[in-house]
């Protein structure tokens, strides 16, 4: 498995645990309290921040594990991460623009920074599933 392949799945993992626990810590504390009255903040802040750690250290093991692949990228792994990548790209398009039509219509700050974070997720999943994809079976041809 190429190295890119492997950043690929940490990313996919690890994007989705990190919102999991992020839904699973702010679902509980709304059980007592309405949603948009949730203190999030801390939160969402320590998913990030846990979520970057842990695809550092994973990516770091992955790569001790077979420091043979290290830098090794040939034409077709340029053209997969493109490919995600410019997948990905329109979740975070998409949720800004969700973000600004919040923002102008005064919605309450917890969705605006709900919805940026969820974009952000979904163009983590999206592009890496698609890069995962690409590795397996190829890219798509136009």
């Amino acid at each position: 498995m190429a190295s890119e392949e492997k950043s690929a799945w940490i990313m996919v993992v690890v994007s989705l645990c990190g919102y999991g626990v992020y839904l699973a810590v702010i679902l509980s504390r709304a059980s007592s309290t309405p949603l948009t009255e949730v203190s999030y903040v801390a939160p969402l802040l320590w998913t990030i921040g846990g979520a970057c750690l842990a695809s550092m250290v994973l990516s770091i093991a992955a790569n001790l594990a077979s420091p043979a692949d290290i830098g090794k990228k040939d034409q077709r792994d340029r053209e997969i991460h493109r490919y995600g990548e410019f997948a990905g790209q329109w979740f975070l398009v998409a949720g800004a623009i969700a973000a600004l039509v919040m923002a102008m219509a005064e919605l309450d700050h917890f969705w605006i920074a709900n919805t940026i974070y969820l974009a952000f997720v979904l163009s983590a999943f999206l592009g890496s599933t698609l890069k995962i994809i690409a590795y397996r079976r190829g890219l798509p041809t136009w």
